[in-house]
């Protein structure tokens, strides 16, 4: 059943990216108060030239990154399935990083704490920027029953290479 406290998702169509960064933007904006890509919860990546790899937590259904972190600053909201930060107690030890199958986690650039995504409270700022480009390489799904979020919780490198797979052939991605 999909109401609005239901989980969401924010889904990543990577072929529709075109690496415009307005989502580092908005996100910066909104979490920082200045454009600041670097403390930007989604992140962009290009590590082959023409595919852009927006690169944000997935939620796991497992939350590995919580579990793992020695001292109880990561937790999970009940609205929306987000990872929040408690900035305070976090100690930057960086277990959450290395218990992250797509390695979403860092450490905050400035402030010294695991930054991660919390889906804005339910309005992601990334998404809205997203769609209003008219891209909709990044998507707001309320509810993902039947999906397994873990198909996309993989590294930029991976997930670089599987698309280089789909655009330029497995002769090409076989070189990356």
């Amino acid at each position: 059943m999909w109401t609005e406290r239901s989980p969401i998702w924010i889904y990543r169509n990577y072929i529709n990216c075109s690496g415009c960064r307005r989502c580092e933007i908005a996100c910066s904006l909104s979490h920082e108060g200045k454009i600041w890509p670097e403390a930007s919860r989604i992140r962009v990546f290009m590590l082959v030239p023409g595919i852009e790899i927006p690169h944000l937590c997935v939620q796991c259904h497992d939350y590995p990154c919580v579990n793992a972190c020695p001292v109880g600053a990561l937790s999970t909201s009940r609205e929306t399935g987000a990872v929040l930060v408690d900035r305070e107690k976090c100690i930057a030890c960086g277990r959450c990083i290395d218990a992250c199958p797509g390695k979403v986690p860092y450490i905050h650039p400035r402030d010294n704490y695991a930054v991660i995504c919390d889906l804005c409270d339910g309005d992601p700022k990334c998404v809205k920027v997203c769609s209003e480009g008219g891209w909709n390489a990044l998507q707001l799904i309320r509810g993902f029953v039947g999906y397994s979020a873990k198909l996309y919780a993989k590294t930029p490198e991976e997930i670089t290479k599987d698309l280089a797979r789909i655009i330029y052939g497995e002769e090409i991605a076989g070189e990356i």
